[in-house]
């Protein structure tokens, strides 16, 4: 079934800075699994605190990185190795980093975005306001201000990635969303954890997705409203 595999949401792999995390992995969810032991051999062992960055005011970084030049780093934000940030990312004030995050060239981490074990592919923007865990984000993905990729069950079990009726044990309690190449996600918007979303979709303000979606579709909220009668009361 192609759509529980990577080449379906990205074909940019070979272009993205740690291209080799993706090696010999053929499902979705495997590079997110290899995170840890991939970081532990390229800047935990050998112990690289490497930091090239413009840094603003009131920032804080422990644990092990690498952050390349041309990159910018706001006031109040904190980052928590292991992480790889490449070259001209953006990070916003108050943002924060947390272990097992690799982020490519020419990304954007908006204002009080939090991210969390992830990888963020290059041109990517994460907007403000949001929260990415456990997610594969492609490359030049927009994800909106206030979205939710949520990461983990109610009940802590593993998480199953549902594709056409056929479930996908990932092997892991904390699974978020595989997000493809050149999609958005519109403000405001959630994904159930174990969401796939095919590359050059669009997920609207406010849409709750879960499951499958194919690439190439348009995604629309159903709105309904009740509009009542409401007395004049003047505030204080």
């Amino acid at each position: 079934m192609e759509e529980i595999k990577l080449k379906y949401y990205f074909k940019y792999i070979e272009e993205f800075r740690e291209k080799e995390i993706f090696e010999n992995c053929t499902y979705v969810w495997e590079p997110i699994n290899k995170i840890n032991s991939y970081l532990k051999e390229k800047i935990v062992e050998p112990n690289i605190k490497v930091n090239k960055a413009e840094m603003g005011e009131f920032c804080s970084i422990t644990g092990n990185y690498f952050i390349d030049e041309g990159t910018k780093i706001g006031a109040n934000v904190s980052i928590e190795g292991p992480v790889i940030i490449g070259k001209n990312v953006t990070i916003q004030s108050g943002a924060l980093i947390r272990p097992g995050t690799i982020i490519g060239n020419n990304c954007v981490i908006g204002h009080s975005c939090e991210a969390k074990h992830c990888i963020i592919q290059n041109k990517a923007k994460i907007q403000s306001f949001t929260f990415c865990g456990d997610s594969i984000i492609g490359k030049s993905t927009r994800i909106g201000s206030g979205t939710i990729l949520a990461n983990r069950r109610f009940d802590q079990k593993n998480i199953e990635i549902k594709i056409n009726g056929e479930k996908f044990n990932t092997e892991t309690d904390f699974f978020g969303a595989i997000v493809g190449d050149n999609s958005r996600m519109g403000a405001n918007s959630t994904s159930v954890p174990g969401t796939c979303i095919g590359p050059y979709t669009w997920i609207l303000p406010t849409v709750q997705v879960r499951g499958f979606i194919p690439a190439e579709k348009r995604i629309l909220p159903k709105a309904e409203y009740i509009i009542q009668e409401n007395p004049r009361i003047e505030l204080k």
